[in-house]
């Protein structure tokens, strides 16, 4: 198998905490709506459009007065908000996006809107650190089907069987896969019985695991 030349990364559960200040803004903004998801350990709309989960959402309780919009538009500000309150990077995410940029180019291929994720890498010191960054935003359709991740490869110059992925998520595992790519998971303890885990190429419970060997693998040594 060819060694690879680049590689891509999610970005929410993967380098920070944002996952977990998604649900919180969930519950705090559709709360205010009517509608209760408080007692929701995990995200089940995780993966989705930000659009996506205010439409899930009003289908299942349906609400007066503020516009899908609006909705959206005030859940992107509060997890925002909750990010540069009290968000954190994930252990090891810094050293792997350094490793990783030492083999080759490194894109950001996330379903979060772009605003946002420029808000997010430029709170944590990161908005320099990516030769391209993308959003599944504008892509027309999102993780598990591969477009974001192509995108990304393209922007690199680099053959999508030539690209390693690093995903916390089911959908993101799917969507590396289906675009022919390598993939390193890193799921939650509760998602990582989920099947499509079985599909990558490793599984870590922690970025800090990844061990040097590794990527020698996967890109021969630097």
């Amino acid at each position: 198998m060819a060694l690879l030349r680049a590689t891509l990364f999610d970005m929410d559960g993967l380098l920070f905490d944002t996952e977990v200040l998604w649900h919180e803004a969930e519950v705090e903004v559709f709360g205010a709506l009517g509608v209760k998801i408080s007692e929701v350990e995990d995200r089940s709309t995780k993966g989705m459009f930000v659009s996506e989960v205010v439409r899930y959402w009003r289908e299942r309780y349906p609400w007066e007065g503020r516009s899908n919009e609006e909705v959206t538009e005030r859940l992107l500000t509060r997890v925002g908000d909750l990010v540069e309150e009290k968000g954190r990077e994930l252990p090891g995410a810094r050293r792997t996006l350094e490793r990783a940029r030492s083999r080759g180019p490194i894109a950001l291929a996330s379903s979060t809107p772009l605003a946002l994720i420029e808000r997010i890498l430029q709170h944590f010191g990161l908005a320099d650190a990516f030769a391209s960054v993308h959003s599944a935003e504008f892509e027309s359709y999102g993780k598990p089907h591969p477009a974001v991740f192509l995108t990304a490869a393209r922007s690199l110059g680099v053959p999508p069987d030539q690209c390693l992925v690093f995903e916390d998520s089911a959908a993101g595992v799917i969507a590396a896969v289906a675009g022919r790519m390598r993939v390193v998971a890193v799921p939650t303890p509760a998602d990582r019985p989920l099947p499509a885990f079985a599909l990558a190429d490793l599984v870590l419970s922690s970025l800090e695991e990844l061990p040097e060997s590794r990527l020698d693998d996967f890109f021969g040594r630097p």
